[in-house]
């Protein structure tokens, strides 16, 4: 039964971004006058399909992704349907056609600050002070000095602000090396050279420091904005250094995750109880903005990186070429996750 209901939580919370972040695109491209072909919900074969005045809305039998099919992305579909080029997505405006494109990462961005709100304003917002709230006797970070109290201001000579910064920066930091701490303690500087232990825990290792970041939740109005604004900005910061990392190599292509990652997290979120659960949705509508507004081919970032060509070079790029591009980048999008997923799946067993 639990596993029923953790499948049915991961569908809906899936189903949640990809509805809102379709919706950007759709309302968008409704206002400016876009003729929508379709406004879909999961991928695969129909197996619900609702003809409007000219938009088909469907659910698909893949409950992962969705797209908003619009006039314009296929130049021979819309002469076959005579669809007039008014209404086609090349014949509006630069700026038109960025609304359009980038209210799908928009929406996401908007209900993740709004879900971050309500958490702060009916949970209680935690503490995101860059205090360390308890130290592990038996680990590193104790054995060299760290105490309960302290408050860190670099890792690895990168600024922290928030609790989060030090998850951050620990996670990326080569766990073979030593990381350099530094803290605020009675208003001095001091720096600590922490190198984490190499732990194996039914079968997984991981590697450890000895730091906890307790920290207390606030509530009131005041705080809820301010839970959110930190809280926002953190995410933020976690997925440019995550992408960053990507691209450099700190982080490798077999640690990211995907749908069956995103199951696992959601089962055992879902045991915490509700304000984690929804904390959950609101990382994952950030992480899906954040990265569909990457100007790579496929992505809305992509869409947007040709119409920024087309204000420099004062011409619009041919609609055939670009499409060729988006499929061509739609295809290595499609190898790329089935290469996660795979290495998600040998992580469960």
């Amino acid at each position: 039964m639990t596993v029923i209901l953790n499948i049915l939580l991961f569908v809906f919370i899936l189903g949640f971004i990809i509805f809102v972040h379709e919706f950007g695109h759709f309302i968008w491209a409704k206002i400016t006058g876009v003729y929508v072909y379709e406004f879909a919900l999961g991928m695969g074969p129909k197996i619900f399909s609702k003809k409007g005045k000219e938009t088909e809305y469907t659910l698909r039998a893949i409950p992962i992704g969705g797209f908003c099919q619009l006039a314009g992305e296929d130049v021979d579909d819309d002469k076959l349907k005579k669809i007039p080029e008014d209404r086609r997505l090349q014949s509006k405006s630069a700026f038109q056609r960025f609304l359009i494109m980038f209210f799908g990462a928009g929406n996401n961005f908007i209900s993740a600050i709004l879900i971050l709100f309500m958490i702060a304003l009916i949970f209680g917002g935690v503490s995101m002070n860059p205090v360390i709230t308890g130290v592990d006797d038996s680990l590193p970070a104790f054995k060299a000095g760290i105490k309960e109290g302290d408050v860190v201001v670099k890792i690895n000579g990168n600024k922290v602000t928030t609790s989060d910064d030090i998850s951050l920066f620990l996670s990326v930091a080569d766990p073979e090396k030593t990381s350099s701490i530094v803290v605020r303690r009675d208003d001095e500087l001091l720096t600590f050279k922490v190198k984490p232990k190499k732990i194996k825990e039914n079968n997984e290792e991981s590697y450890r420091y000895g730091i906890m970041l307790q920290q207390e939740k606030e509530t009131g109005l005041v705080n809820a904005f301010k839970y959110t604004f930190n809280k926002t900005k953190s995410i933020f910061k976690q997925m440019t250094y995550t992408v960053v990392y990507l691209f450099t190599g700190g982080i490798k292509l077999n640690q990211l995750s995907g749908p069956v990652g995103i199951y696992s997290i959601v089962g055992e979120q879902s045991k915490t109880g509700i304000a984690n659960v929804l904390y959950l949705v609101a990382f994952l509508s950030i992480n899906v903005g954040f990265i569909n507004l990457l100007p790579l081919p496929a992505f809305d970032g992509g869409h947007i990186l040709f119409i920024i060509i087309e204000k420099i070079k004062g011409s619009p790029v041919s609609p055939e070429l670009e499409n060729k591009i988006h499929t061509v980048g739609l295809m290595l999008l499609m190898l790329l996750m089935l290469v996660v997923t795979i290495n998600d799946i040998l992580r469960l067993f």
